[in-house]
């Protein structure tokens, strides 16, 4: 049988006409096959092209519409104190725990007040003794001057018949003058005990003031934030025991610029969202609630949807927070009603 003269089908041949060499990723090319040239540099290319391709196409599905404003949310933080100095006796209070308004959180002790209290009490019961005893000198006094008075009445008369003496007369003259002398001081002594007993009386209550602060109340229903104090420890007036905030409505702090200043107005609704997952946003109602006034210029940590502007305006929408999903300073997206005005020519 003859043999095949082309070179192609001879296997010595082709080693000879193909010898091996380095690929360009780093294994021997032996002999053209197809599945080699399919997978070889020339197709990866074409691989590439399909993949932007692919990417193009899902960047061109549907957007979720830009926020219009973004801020942070924030709550009125309310700062309890010691309203008196003492060691703080009973203080159950812990971070996170949730008090209604008017709820007894604490307890300072008040035994040197107390004891204050009654000293002056004691005071006062002997003050209101020496009054009731100057009440009946005066009366006394009273009764002698009308007996004086009388007994100047019988010299007169017996005077004036020559019955008695101008000596009688000075001398029962006297008498009444010396009565009436110690009745003005019986008086003067009995307000000054009076005063007394009203400037202890206000010591008293001032005492009483003191004590029932020393019962520390929580002022308004919210939630715990921190915690500066421990029980048994020593107090001073004024120093913060605990934080609280109301969490059941929370505002969140957003900033526009002057262009979509006219977009917001007090008692607006608006739309707030927030990050749900990591894909996926939350939608929540809001309402305006705050409009700052006057310009200032953006926060440091404020993210636009744009370029960075100079001045902004600040404002607040207030959103319900029943389930305390919300928390302080997380951050938020609004969304205003209304079309967004034109900026440019090619906007």
């Amino acid at each position: 049988m003859a043999r095949d003269s082309n070179p192609r089908n001879d296997p010595s041949m082709l080693a000879a006409l193909h010898p091996p060499r380095a690929s360009t990723e780093g294994r021997p090319y032996t002999a053209p096959d197809r599945q080699w040239v399919g997978a070889g540099p020339r197709a990866r290319p074409r691989a590439l092209v399909l993949g932007l391709a692919l990417v193009a196409l899902a960047g061109c599905g549907p957007k979720a519409p830009q926020a219009d404003a973004y801020g942070n949310f924030e709550a009125t933080k309310v700062k309890v104190a010691a309203e008196i100095p003492g060691r703080l006796l009973e203080f159950p209070v812990e971070e996170g725990q949730s008090l209604e308004a008017g709820a007894p959180v604490g307890h300072i002790e008040t035994t040197s007040l107390e004891l204050q209290r009654a000293e002056l009490a004691a005071n006062r019961e002997a003050v209101s003794s020496r009054t009731a005893q100057v009440a009946a000198q005066v009366a006394v006094l009273a009764e002698q001057r009308r007996l004086a008075e009388t007994e100047l009445a019988r010299v007169n008369r017996l005077l004036a018949s020559e019955a008695a003496t101008p000596q009688q007369q000075d001398r029962a003259s006297h008498e009444l003058a010396v009565i009436d002398l110690q009745i003005r001081q019986a008086e003067t002594q009995r307000t000054t005990l009076a005063r007394e007993l009203d400037t202890l009386a206000a010591q008293l209550s001032r005492l009483d003031d003191q004590i029932g602060r020393a019962k520390i109340s929580n002022p308004i229903a919210g939630t715990v934030l921190a915690v500066y104090a421990e029980p048994h420890e020593l107090v001073a007036a004024g120093q913060p025991l605990y934080e609280i905030a109301d969490l059941r409505t929370i505002e969140l702090r957003a900033y526009v610029t002057g262009a979509d200043l006219a977009r917001i107005t007090l008692g607006a609704q608006v739309e707030v969202r927030i990050d749900g997952s990591a894909t996926t946003q939350l939608s929540l109602p809001g309402e305006i609630s705050w409009i700052s006034s006057q310009a200032e210029f953006t926060p440091s940590t404020l993210q636009t949807r744009e370029d960075r502007v100079d001045l902004v305006y600040a404002f607040k929408v207030r959103v319900a927070n029943p389930e305390g999903r919300l928390k302080i300073g997380m951050p938020g997206e609004v969304r205003l009603p209304g079309a967004r005005p034109a900026t440019g020519a090619g906007a």
